[in-house]
Formats: C-alpha cells, sequence, structure tokens
C-alpha cells in the first residue's frame, strides 16, 4: 500500500483485514504521541497511552463511521479520553522521568538559562491549571499546528467556537502569567 491510497480507502481496507491498520498507524502515529506526550510530560507513559489509543483503534475500526471529519479527530478524541484517564488514575501529580531531564549544553550563561527555564516552568504550570479542554487546543494549536477548522472537528465545537476559546485562554493565560503590579 502506498501514500496514494486514500483514507477512505485505507479505512476500507482496514476493516476487513488488520495489517492495513499499519499504514494508519504509520501516518498518524507521531501526531498522537507528541499530543499524548505533552498531555503526560514523559516519554514512559506517552508511548503506553499512545499503543493503547492504536490499539483501542484497531480493535474498533470495523465500528468507525465516516461523518466527513477526519479519521484523525477520532484518534485524537480516544488519545484524549485515554489522558483523561490517566489523569484521574494519577490524581494529576506530574511525573518526570530520569531520562528526561538532560544536561544543558547551552552557551548561554548559567544565569541567563535559569530565567529561561524559570519562565518555562510557569508558562507550563499555568497551561496545566488550565480546564482541560483549554490545555487540548493549546496543543492542537500550537505542538500540532492544526487549523481551527480541524481544532474544532476534533473537540466537536464549531469553528466560530474554538477562536472564542483560543481568545479567552490566551487572555487567561496573559493575567496568569502577569506580573504581580500589572494584576491589579
Amino acid at each position: 500500500m502506498t501514500s496514494a491510497v486514500s483514507e477512505k480507502e485505507l479505512i476500507a481496507q482496514a476493516k476487513e483485514d488488520p495489517n492495513a491498520f499499519g499504514v494508519l498507524y504509520e501516518r498518524y502515529v507521531k501526531r498522537i504521541y507528541n499530543y499524548v506526550y505533552y498531555r503526560v510530560g514523559n516519554h514512559q507513559d506517552a508511548e503506553d497511552l499512545t499503543a493503547r489509543t492504536f490499539f483501542r483503534a484497531m480493535k474498533h475500526i470495523r465500528n468507525y463511521k465516516d461523518r466527513g471529519v477526519p479519521l484523525s479527530a477520532w484518534f485524537y478524541r480516544i488519545a484524549h479520553n485515554l489522558v483523561a484517564n490517566w489523569h484521574r488514575d494519577r490524581g494529576r501529580h506530574p511525573v518526570v522521568s530520569l531520562e528526561d531531564v538532560s544536561l544543558n549544553k547551552s552557551p548561554d550563561p548559567p544565569e541567563k538559562i535559569t530565567v529561561t527555564n524559570e519562565e518555562q516552568a510557569r508558562l507550563l504550570d499555568a497551561i496545566r491549571q488550565l480546564p482541560s479542554d483549554r490545555q487540548q487546543l493549546l496543543l492542537l494549536k500550537f505542538v500540532e499546528h492544526l487549523p481551527n477548522a480541524e481544532i474544532g472537528q476534533i473537540m466537536e465545537r464549531t469553528e466560530g467556537a474554538i477562536k472564542s476559546l483560543y481568545h479567552r485562554t490566551l487572555v487567561a493565560l496573559r493575567q496568569d502569567l502577569a506580573p504581580p503590579e500589572e494584576k491589579e
């Protein structure tokens, strides 16, 4: 099977032949992994949840019905549900793997690296405090670089609702990250 085969044809083939599902897996695994990784924060859990996403999709591909949205929306929905369950089961305690910690080999002075790391940590903390739908929106927009229309399909909202949610999310982040004297 080549990349010239349409998504609809691949879905039809995957419903009959599990080997055909492999092509769909290859097309979407990196995007789904990135989405999951940014939601859970460590490679082991991201790999596990990505594998579960595709296992669940393969198991239920026969029941998949084309509703006029990209297949990726279905994969993202499965991944979203698995990540939500993962967070609920973990009680939202962040875990940092030792292998994810690396020595910084930047030519910048240590104090600049420290400030940058602190700013990144503040931003990630502020994002993690947002409701789940807003976190999902930011990941799809800035990590996956998806257009608003596709984000709307994935999140089951209109494109206008996505634009509004995006605006409210950025305003909330700006307020959360503003220095204390600007918040008053």
